[in-house]
């Protein structure tokens, strides 16, 4: 439709030029333009061929998105259940540094519902995120899963684990992520995390 109306706006910019030269009673001498019925055709040419690009743009874009998406789901592994309800296990056992109490950290994670929906992503960002673990900064099974404790080993620097959240260590019966009364994550929800621990923050200091 955009491309249609610029072509409308071309022809009505050159009609007064056509209807002056057919009219032109009085043999006043009009410059021409050469070639006119090229430029137009080129002019329009271009306008529908951008139109076709800038449509094709937000399917390329939505198709990209879904297949990353499925690519940094974690393998499937067994999951181990403690006394609070957590459930974890390692798909990669970090070799590094185990996570350090109340330390900044950096970890990569891809966040879901039970039911596979993915709902956060860090890799949908480019960039790790940075949290505090142990000191209430994050939710209770995230404390639990990385930091460790409760019958949960802490995390080692690459390690890769599967954490299985249930509502209690969540967010519990309240809604999470709200804005202008949409909620990205429902009331009780059980969530889902594949959890990278990539590294300690370089910039700590002594708390």
């Amino acid at each position: 439709m955009a491309a249609a109306s610029q072509l409308t706006t071309i022809f009505q910019t050159f009609r007064p030029y056509a209807s002056s030269c057919s009219n032109n009673n009085n043999n006043v001498k009009i410059p021409a333009i050469p070639n006119l019925k090229k430029q137009i055709l080129g002019v329009a040419a271009g306008i529908l061929a951008a139109s076709a690009v800038a449509a094709a743009a937000p399917l390329e874009a939505d198709a990209t998105r879904i297949e990353y998406y499925a690519t940094v789901s974690e393998p499937s592994c067994e999951l181990n259940f403690v006394k609070s309800g957590l459930g974890y296990c390692d798909v990669v056992v970090g070799s590094g540094e185990e996570v350090p109490f109340a330390q900044l950290i950096n970890v990569h994670y891809t966040a879901r519902f039970a039911d596979g929906i993915v709902f956060d992503s860090t890799y949908k960002r480019a960039r790790p995120l940075t949290m505090r673990l142990g000191m209430g900064k994050v939710i209770k099974g995230l404390d639990q899963g990385i930091l460790g404790g409760g019958g949960v080993p802490p995390m080692q620097v690459g390690g890769k684990r599967k954490l299985y959240i249930p509502p209690n260590l969540a967010y519990g019966p309240e809604p999470a992520g709200c804005f202008s009364g949409d909620c990205n994550i429902p009331a009780n929800a059980t969530l889902v995390y594949d959890v990278n621990f990539v590294e300690i923050y370089s910039g700590n200091r002594k708390l």
